[in-house]
């Protein structure tokens, strides 16, 4: 066992025990009273199955972790990277023998298959804690209207969608470091950081849709009321439509996405039958709001930025025989490289995590703030978020933890607390 052996190792399990106490913090928080002030107050038998609802949420993560931690170090030490490779390499090499090309056509084609097979694996693993997610947690608070057929569909559109849209990219980051070795951190970071550009302009017009339907929302009061504080904001929407969310869940929500030209907001048709007129125009000025305040594009770039780094940090370690030792692999490959040093990456993953995670939990009090100021009724922003809290049985009492490692959006309770302290103005 060596040195990188006992980092990872580390990394793993210490990641695990972080999750599972941040979870086990939280389960001792679930049924803490709620403080003053909120308008929170709820029937007693609400309250009480949100709270074994996200008690039941906490207890199946937790066993998840669990099990998908033992299930990799099982793996791990029993050989299971070493097995893949040598799978890998036997395929590759008839792959890139079909394909008549040489030495980096068949690294290529091994890379593929390496990163094909461990997804597979993974998600082979994961598959009965979706399905009991699903079909048992779900389904026994009101919320799963997935069909079996739905399910098995998604999964294989997501599957697709990997290795049409992921394989060209994992082709071209093997086939940059096959030409520049090491080095190539900087051409690969460049060309990493254009497909996210383009999933981003490509996701709203032909990704989306995939998986949902989108119906541009109908005119009348609503739709009225909208444009008008669109344009009395002086922005400018590719679209606005309503989701057929309530195909898969009972959960309400609302999004943003898309760049440029392709920016639209997106409506579930459970929200508008949750929220009235005038709470459904503050969630849309919300949505307003992250992108008037420039929110997307800068946590895009940070994103860019952290894949530089990770990137930048791999340059050192692609190629280091100790680290393909520690995973029981002989042959020092890019393709196992890559793999290996995102498991020796954890650590900093999860410190960088839990940034990107406060910036974009104090995004959303900005875009709150924003919604409130220019309908001029943060009242209206707050009661609209109380029945989406209500109508998803949200956890009211996160731990303080759980929101570290977890939140992109700040708890509730403190989401009233900052809008009850706004000023009532408008424009």
């Amino acid at each position: 066992m060596n040195t990188y052996c006992i980092i990872i190792l580390a990394a793993v399990t210490g990641s695990w025990l972080l999750q599972t106490a941040a979870a086990v913090l939280g389960l001792g928080r679930t049924g803490a009273p709620l403080p003053a002030g909120t308008g929170l107050d709820m029937e007693p038998a609400r309250r009480e199955r949100m709270q074994r609802y996200v008690a039941s949420g906490m207890r199946l993560n937790i066993a998840e972790d669990t099990a998908g931690t033992a299930v990799f170090l099982v793996f791990w030490l029993c050989g299971g990277f070493g097995v893949a490779d040598a799978l890998s390499r036997s395929a590759g090499a008839l792959l890139g023998g079909f394909a008549g090309g040489g030495p980096t056509a068949t690294g290529i084609m091994t890379g593929l298959f390496f990163f094909g097979l461990l997804g597979v694996l993974s998600s082979l693993a994961g598959l009965p804690f979706s399905l009991w997610r699903t079909f048992v947690h779900e389904e026994r608070f009101g919320f799963n209207r997935t069909t079996p057929l739905t399910f098995v569909a998604d999964r294989l559109k997501a599957g697709l969608l990997v290795a049409v849209m992921g394989g060209p990219l994992a082709a071209g980051v093997l086939w940059l470091l096959a030409l520049y070795g090491p080095e190539a951190w900087l051409p690969v970071w460049l060309l990493v950081s254009v497909f996210s550009l383009l999933v981003s302009f490509l996701a709203p017009r032909y990704l989306l849709p995939l998986f949902n339907t989108f119906t541009p929302l109908p005119q009348g009061a609503l739709r009225s009321a909208i444009d008008r504080y669109v344009t009395g904001q002086g922005y400018t929407l590719s679209g606005l439509f309503v989701v057929d969310g309530s195909r898969r869940s009972a959960k309400v929500n609302a999004y943003f996405t898309g760049l440029g030209r392709q920016r639209r907001i997106a409506l579930f048709d459970t929200l508008l039958e949750k929220l009235d007129d005038d709470e459904v125009v503050a969630v849309v000025a919300h949505e307003v709001g992250h992108c008037t305040l420039g929110h997307i594009p800068v946590m895009l770039g940070l994103s860019v930025a952290r894949t530089g780094l990770m990137l930048w940090l791999l340059s050192f370690f692609l190629t280091e025989p100790q680290l393909f030792a520690a995973f029981g692999v002989q042959q020092v490959s890019y393709h196992a490289g890559l793999v290996f040093f995102s498991l020796l990456f954890t650590p900093v993953s999860l410190f960088t995590g839990v940034g990107f995670h406060a910036l974009l939990r104090r995004n959303e009090y900005a875009a709150d703030a924003f919604a409130a100021h220019t309908t001029g009724r943060p009242d209206v922003l707050s009661s609209a978020l109380r029945k989406l809290a209500s109508e998803n049985m949200t956890n009211l009492n996160p731990h303080p933890l759980q929101v570290a490692l977890h939140y992109t959006h700040p708890p509730l309770v403190q989401r009233l607390q900052a809008l009850g302290a706004l000023p009532v103005r408008r424009g």
